[in-house]
Formats: structure tokens, C-alpha cells, sequence
């Protein structure tokens, strides 16, 4: 062969030419690159696990957006169904069955309109909170008084002053309501 560099013939390799690599070197090269091989993966395991995390938390997050977007919205529209209930509450049932001609459609127009707003508000996934006789919850309920009641076990709610709702899982008002005290303890 030739030395592409002189056009002189290549020199036999001999054994001082031969770098001669020492086995341990070999093993440290190789335990050096494994441990290389080992970190890279275990970066890139990491951040598929990081990527996946993000993933999961950017769905839960556009979720609850869509879920509690209308939360300001809803909590507004509650003073509507406040107003309607307090319409109809104002005129007593003894009235309301003697009301003439002129008065009775618009009774009736102010509770379908009271209905017709709250299948409106459950279809969007808001839900009136009425507890009558049901056991106090803190998490749903506010007590504004407890009243003596030996008839129902003490926690009961038995009076509803102003029903709650709630917005997918999360409370938008809390139902303002009296507690009984001193009846039996629940079971």
C-alpha cells in the first residue's frame, strides 16, 4: 500500500506503531458510558413523567374551565331566582286562590319563569341546595340559628332560609339555614 500523502509505500504496521489499550482503561471506557447511558435515560424517563403530568393537569384545567366558567355569571342569575321566589312568597296562598282573572296568569307566568330559570341553571350544571330535614353539612350549608327541637335529631336542618347552589362540585352559595339543638343525638 501507498501513503496517499507522499506516494511513498506504506509503512508495516510493527508492534511499536500498535497502541496497545490496556483492559482496565477498556472496562472504565465502558463503565463511564453505561453510567452516561443510565443518566440519559433516566433524564428521559423523567421528563416523559413530567410531560405526562402536564398532560393530565392542562385536561383537568380546561375542565374546570369549561366547568366553572360561568361561575360570576351564575352567582348573578341567583339574585334572579332570589327575586321570583320573594314575588311569589309575597302573596299568600289565600290569594292566590281567589285571584281574579287579571292576577292569576301573571302568577303563573312568575312561577314558570322561576322554573324555566332553575331547568336553565341545572342544565349548565348548577343545582339548588335545599337541605329541609336533612343532617347539617358545613361544607354545603351555612347555620345562621339553632332552635330547640327534641322532635329530630340534633344537626337536623329545619328550617331553610335561603337555598344553596352548587356548581359542578363546588359551592356557589351556601343554603342559609336553621339547625335543631337538643333533640336525640343522630345516629
Amino acid at each position: 500500500m501507498t501513503d496517499p500523502h507522499t506516494s511513498q509505500p506504506a509503512a508495516p504496521e510493527t508492534a511499536e506503531s500498535v497502541t496497545e489499550v490496556h483492559p482496565d482503561a477498556v472496562e472504565n471506557a465502558e463503565k463511564a458510558l453505561q453510567a452516561e447511558v443510565d443518566a440519559l435515560k433516566d433524564k428521559l424517563l423523567r421528563t416523559l413523567a413530567e410531560m405526562e403530568n402536564l398532560r393530565r393537569r392542562t385536561e383537568k384545567e380546561v375542565a374546570d374551565a369549561r366547568a366553572y366558567a360561568t361561575t360570576g355569571f351564575a352567582r348573578d342569575m341567583l339574585n334572579v331566582t332570589d327575586n321570583l321566589r320573594r314575588a311569589l312568597e309575597s302573596i299568600p296562598q289565600e290569594a292566590r286562590d281567589q285571584a281574579d282573572a287579571t292576577i292569576k296568569p301573571m302568577l303563573d307566568g312568575i312561577e314558570l319563569t322561576e322554573r324555566d330559570l332553575l331547568k336553565t341553571l341545572e342544565r349548565h350544571g348548577i343545582r339548588k341546595v335545599e337541605p329541609l330535614n336533612e343532617r347539617f353539612d358545613p361544607n354545603l350549608h351555612q347555620a345562621m340559628f339553632e332552635a330547640e327541637d327534641t322532635t329530630v335529631a340534633a344537626g337536623t336542618v329545619t328550617q331553610v332560609v335561603q337555598p344553596g347552589f352548587v356548581i359542578g362540585e363546588r359551592v356557589l352559595r351556601p343554603a342559609l339555614v336553621g339547625v335543631a339543638k337538643g333533640g336525640p343525638k343522630p345516629a
